[in-house]
């Protein structure tokens, strides 16, 4: 019960809005009585919590996945945007953003192990980079995987719109991408590109 409420309520919370989506909405919406909610969820917040912990886990796996498909370097980010835009795309207002602004505590907590992870993800992205003379050996991989995903998250939680942040994405990953690329990833990322618009 406590995982179909999670998975309710984390629906509801990302179309709808954080704020705007109540415990009775929830309730009402599963035919369960609030008290059944309060049983697993001491409040909204705590609802909250675990519900993004939940998309985190499942934006992580599908990650995974697209990275043991075994694209180039270039080719498995813009995988990995498409799989992003695919799965926000029903939504107006960015989650990240209305996370920031109503439950700024939650948001803090989810960003830092978002950071972490996504670190090391763009970590191994270049260097796989480098390895197949897509991305310039000389790269500071530190910097280079700092800019980009200060770049990102930036563009997250200051953009209300789903839609506008999803654009603004596809233009930091192409920005990123020239800044590192060799002649050949140049090539790729052109096709990339062509094949993405």
């Amino acid at each position: 019960m406590k995982e179909k409420i999670i998975k309710k309520a984390t629906e509801m919370f990302l179309k709808l809005g954080f704020k705007s989506v109540t415990m009775d909405d929830i309730a009402c919406e599963m035919c369960i009585s609030k008290k059944t909610i309060y049983k697993y969820f001491s409040n909204k917040e705590k609802l909250i919590e675990e519900g993004t912990e939940v998309v985190h886990q499942k934006i992580h796996s599908l990650m995974d996945e697209v990275v043991a498909q075994n694209h180039n370097a270039i080719a498995e980010n813009f995988e990995i945007r498409k799989m992003f835009k695919e799965m926000f795309q029903s939504f107006d207002h960015s989650p990240a953003y209305q996370l920031k602004k109503h439950y700024p505590e939650i948001y803090e907590k989810m960003m830092a192990n978002e950071i972490q992870d996504c670190s090391q993800l763009f970590t191994q992205n270049i260097e796989k980079g480098i390895a197949e003379g897509l991305y310039r050996p000389e790269v500071d991989i530190a910097v280079a995987v700092q800019f980009y995903y200060t770049l990102i998250f930036s563009i997250n939680e200051n953009t209300l719109y789903e839609k506008e942040a999803s654009e603004l994405e596809a233009k930091a990953l192409e920005y990123h991408t020239r800044a590192i690329a060799t002649p050949a990833g140049l090539e790729e990322l052109e096709r990339q590109l062509t094949l993405h618009t």
